[in-house]
């Protein structure tokens, strides 16, 4: 069965694919910067790596890091898979799987836009059938699932272990901060717990936010978030300002603190009505490093599962689900 596990992110797109029978899926991340062809910045120095794809016969640039766009708004809201850029990302995922036709995609969306039925049902419309991604090439997509973003990574953790029965009857808290939002869901024998699952937007941008802003008050420049996310995506130590280079980790590790409390506590109020204590905490998300420090603090006595590659984590874990 031909599976794809689809993580549109607002920073990164990551695909993971392949047949489910195989052990070990095809995986790529992208940045997740898409805006009409005409909206892209001309590249002087080194090869473009943009990809082409179509959105109702227009053609985008897609794939590429946020600052290369030009007079196109950066889509940071929660309307985001109603935007030609997300369909442009979508398209550009099934082009860079080679594919022709594909049994299942499955996707995720943050927890709090994953309860709403409606939007399930619309974007389920949107990525299921016949795609044009550009002008010679066509994509049948023949099933689509979607799931509540972490879910991906809890079914990735699962499959890690020796022995998954000894988790059974576990409460598993599984923590997906990403770039707009950090997401997490509660999982006790297994269920869903809806009422204990939820999203908080005091998420990796805010974090990215802070940290500019802690530099430009010490070295009175801002060099800003976009500078700083390409600087965390290729594992940079320093960005520039004002021609000097300047260490990030300090920076990011103070604004991670700030923010991150704010976010854990919003995740221990949604626990307040749970009369049991969580048994193990998975951590995944491109975002994971910057908030695993506050989530030991605000969990102090729980076990703390920081997935392997965890900006994969959730599509790895989406494609595993596909053929379930």
């Amino acid at each position: 069965m031909l599976t794809v596990g689809l993580d549109i992110g607002y920073s990164n797109l990551k695909i993971v694919y392949g047949d489910n029978t195989e052990v070990s899926p095809r995986m790529i991340k992208r940045p997740a910067g898409a805006a009409p062809l005409d909206h892209l910045g001309q590249r002087i120095m080194g090869s473009d790596d943009s990809l082409h794809v179509l959105v109702d016969g227009k053609e985008f640039a897609a794939a590429v890091s946020h600052d290369r766009i030009e007079n196109w708004p950066r889509e940071l809201h929660k309307d985001y898979t109603a935007t030609e850029s997300y369909r442009a990302l979508f398209n550009a995922g099934l082009l860079l799987t080679e594919m022709s036709e594909i049994d299942c995609v499955v996707t995720g969306l943050p927890t709090n836009q994953y309860l709403d039925a409606g939007l399930r049902e619309h974007l389920t419309k949107i990525m299921r059938g016949e795609h044009q991604i550009t002008p010679r090439r066509k994509v049948v997509v023949h099933e689509v699932k979607i799931v509540p973003q972490p879910l991906g990574g809890f079914v990735d953790w699962m499959h890690g272990l020796d022995d998954p029965s000894q988790i059974e009857d576990s409460s598993v808290l599984v923590v997906d901060p990403g770039f707009f939002s950090v997401d997490w869901v509660l999982l006790v024998n297994g269920e869903f717990k809806r009422a204990s699952s939820g999203t908080s937007l005091d998420a990796t941008s805010v974090v990215l936010d802070e940290a500019a802003a802690l530099i430009a008050k010490d070295h009175g420049g801002n060099p800003g978030r976009s500078k700083l996310e390409n600087a965390v995506r290729a594992e940079r130590s320093t960005v520039s300002v004002f021609g000097e280079r300047i260490e990030i980790a300090p920076y990011l590790a103070d604004a991670s603190a700030k923010v991150g409390h704010i976010a854990c506590s919003q995740i221990q109020e949604s626990l307040r009505k749970e009369n049991s204590s969580i048994d193990q905490i998975v951590l995944v998300g491109g975002g994971a490093p910057f908030f695993e420090a506050s989530i030991k603090e605000a969990f102090a006595k729980t076990p703390i599962n920081l997935a392997k590659e965890a900006v994969f984590a959730n599509a790895r874990g989406f494609w595993r689900g596909g053929a379930a």
